[in-house]
């Protein structure tokens, strides 16, 4: 998360998504709970393996998951979960306004390309100031190096009040589930990091981030594949060629600053 006015720190308390993989793609449901320490527009950046189909996400899908694992839970356990010859540097294949959010993805070939595209974003809204960080130019090196060229654009405005984003759902191909966490180490503080995982198997190897920072908020529950369609009709298309399913929460927390590494699952 980028400040377009530099003196203004960005805070991201709470993150909750839901991932849904098969293996080959994933649909990430995305919303987070930010504030400012004064008023500004904010630039949001989202890394991906690949590009993505985004479209408005729906709030509902994460209380319709939580209750219907509270359910299971409780039967199973009796108890509940608490709740030109230079090629182009940058091209824009997707832009939207989503409600709150103004969004565009961009294949991006290089960081100087990344900075140069994102200056005459910020001017074509009027803005004309440098905001990009030795160190965000350094993560970004870093995502385009390891082939992580599509980048997510979404501009926002934030107060000092907390507020929670509406909904994003994205989907793309990526050959390991993905979750990105090193994007988030240039805001403030800490957060809380709530993953609802459902994929066809439990997943054993996990090449970026530590297990021992993810905790397993409950023993993983068995969905079929007729309950995920009540759930959200995008995951269960997805996943329609698996019967059952395993479904559960993951959590991580700590200090933005201390993620030096994406999650990455297989």
């Amino acid at each position: 998360m980028i400040p377009i006015n530099p003196n203004v720190k960005i805070f991201e308390p709470n993150q909750r998504a839901m991932i849904a993989w098969n293996g080959e793609e994933e649909i990430l449901l995305l919303s987070t709970d930010v504030s400012a320490s004064d008023s500004t527009l904010v630039l949001e950046v989202l890394p991906l393996p690949s590009e993505p189909a985004v479209k408005k996400g729906d709030l509902e899908t994460f209380r319709r998951v939580v209750d219907f694992l509270n359910r299971k839970i409780y039967v199973a356990k009796g108890r509940t979960l608490t709740e030109g010859p230079v090629p182009p540097s940058g091209e824009v294949t997707f832009h939207k306004n989503i409600g709150a959010h103004d969004i565009s993805v961009t294949h991006m070939l290089d960081a100087d390309g990344f900075i140069d595209w994102v200056s005459d974003y910020l001017k074509s809204i009027g803005f004309e100031h440098e905001i990009i960080s030795h160190d965000m130019k350094q993560l970004i090196n870093g995502y385009i190096k390891n082939n992580f060229v599509w980048f997510v654009f979404d501009v926002v405005s934030l107060g000092k009040e907390t507020v929670t984003n509406e909904p994003i759902q994205y989907r793309f191909k990526t050959a390991s589930l993905f979750y990105p966490l090193k994007i988030t180490n240039t805001s403030e503080g800490n957060t809380s990091i709530e993953l609802i995982i459902l994929t066809p198997r439990l997943l054993r190897t996990f090449p970026g981030l530590s297990i021992d920072r993810v905790t397993l908020r409950h023993e993983p529950v068995t969905i079929h594949n007729d309950e995920l369609r009540e759930l959200n009709v995008d995951m269960y298309k997805l996943l329609r060629h698996q019967e059952y399913l395993k479904l559960r929460i993951w959590e991580i927390t700590g200090e933005l600053k201390s993620f030096d590494k994406d999650l990455i699952a297989q």
